[in-house]
């Protein structure tokens, strides 16, 4: 009789038999629903969108800076220049020639104005000679040979408080706007 009540009271879609499940029950048992799943695939997804937003931002708060060295530096004093000589002590460390002449120092950029090499002081010839293209410069500048299309730069020159010529290479003066005249492109000591 026990049996009976069972089956009478028994919920719609329950087995008769005991000890068997039903679909259903079998469904509740899993861990994980397809919709549980899916719910917590879209916040991983969210949230690690999110990190990786976050991780930009902040490396944009710390740029990425390119420091150089200042482009004015100290050459020494007048006196440490002959007068008729080209100074090739600065042409590593600055790219520069210091020259002495009658009148006054002018400094010269060490870049052939063709392709941008560095050209060497030939000092038997009295020329600048530049190894890459054949490009040939006087001793105060000025192309006469190879393909370069202009005369070589010189360079901003002072005198300092303290007596050491000061050489500026952010100001360059170019021969073809008849700048080489200006106070600062030539030294008068």
């Amino acid at each position: 009789m026990a049996e009976a009540d069972d089956i009478k009271n028994a919920k719609p879609g329950a087995t008769k038999a005991k000890g068997k499940k039903s679909r259903k029950d079998d469904a509740g048992d899993t861990l994980w629903s397809r919709r549980d799943f899916f719910s917590l695939a879209g916040w991983a997804s969210f949230m690690s969108a999110l990190g990786l937003s976050s991780l930009y931002f902040l490396r944009l708060l710390f740029p990425r800076v390119l420091f150089e060295p200042s482009p004015v530096f100290k050459a020494g004093l007048p006196s440490d220049y002959t007068v008729g000589e080209v100074s090739t002590k600065w042409v590593k460390a600055q790219r520069v020639w210091i020259v002495r002449d009658e009148a006054g120092i002018y400094v010269i950029f060490a870049l052939c104005t063709h392709l941008g090499c560095t050209p060497r002081w030939l000092k038997t010839e009295s020329k600048y000679k530049c190894p890459c293209h054949g490009s040939g410069f006087t001793k105060i500048g000025i192309n006469f040979e190879g393909p370069a299309p202009r005369a070589l730069e010189r360079l901003g020159i002072s005198l300092g408080p303290d007596g050491h010529i000061v050489i500026d290479k952010s100001k360059k003066f170019l021969y073809e706007k008849d700048e080489w005249g200006k106070p600062e492109a030539k030294l008068l000591v």
